[in-house]
């Protein structure tokens, strides 16, 4: 039987007040089992970067309960949330949102070095970045700058970022954003291979071909979830048609 890994109720999220509110999370009812892969999509405004936020727990619903595996953290304080993301959520931005002056071993040992729950060493820091990046095809990258590598080589060191810490959820934000087809699609394989390995992975795109790749896609206007379906995942054909390296 699976279980829920997210479970949301009631979620809704205003901004402002009176006549100048704006509802961007209408009364969202959804949950994620653990081990799935799921799009979230919507024409822009329709709430899904705000689900997104609340899911990542870089903001607070104004009402309803979001349980993240088994903790309800609707109501933390900031400094629980971010306790709550070093812990449990790996982020993959759009834009990289790599550090460019740092290294990407040094890029990827910055969520360890902030992990006052169960701190290492330097030297494990050091240990654990260059495991992800050799998870991600990147071993002989690991002294380069952002600069030095390319939009999808960046990406790749996002994601070994996201992943160093052992997140109970992968949040992926775009991911495919800024990149041009060929890169786009290695990063959805690594995704793919990542939740073949028992990843649990929430990804917001505006992409079809991109949400094609996930078990579930769920739709979103107007802060309201119109549509919510499994689909037959394209990650098998996604895995059979591309035989590349990382780039």
């Amino acid at each position: 039987m699976q279980e829920h890994l997210i479970e949301i109720t009631d979620l809704t999220k205003i901004y402002g007040s009176g006549d100048i509110a704006v509802s961007a999370l209408k009364s969202v009812n959804a949950a994620v089992e653990r081990g799935e892969f799921v799009a979230v999509m919507g024409p822009s405004g329709s709430g899904k970067s705000t689900l997104m936020n609340i899911l990542g727990c870089l903001d607070h619903p104004t009402d309803g309960a979001y349980e993240l595996d088994g903790e309800d953290v609707s109501q933390l304080s900031k400094n629980e949330l971010a306790n709550v993301r070093n812990r449990k959520i790996g982020f993959v931005f759009q834009s990289y949102n790599l550090l460019p002056r740092l290294s990407a071993a040094k890029n990827v040992m910055l969520p360890l070095m902030y992990n006052s729950v169960d701190p290492l060493s330097d030297a494990e820091c050091h240990e654990r970045a260059i495991e992800a990046l050799e998870s991600v095809g990147l071993g002989d990258r690991t002294h380069h700058k952002p600069n030095e590598l390319s939009g999808g080589q960046q990406q790749r060191v996002a994601i070994a970022r996201a992943l160093v810490n052992n997140p109970t959820i992968i949040l992926a934000d775009e991911p495919t954003g800024n990149l041009d087809t060929k890169s786009g699609q290695e990063i959805m394989v690594l995704l793919c291979q990542l939740h073949d390995q028992g990843a649990t992975i929430v990804m917001v795109t505006h992409e079809l071909d991109i949400a094609e790749h996930a078990q579930r896609v769920i739709y979103l206007v107007d802060g309201e979830i119109v549509s919510d379906k499994t689909q037959a995942s394209g990650i098998a054909h996604l895995h059979n048609g591309y035989n590349g390296g990382a780039q």
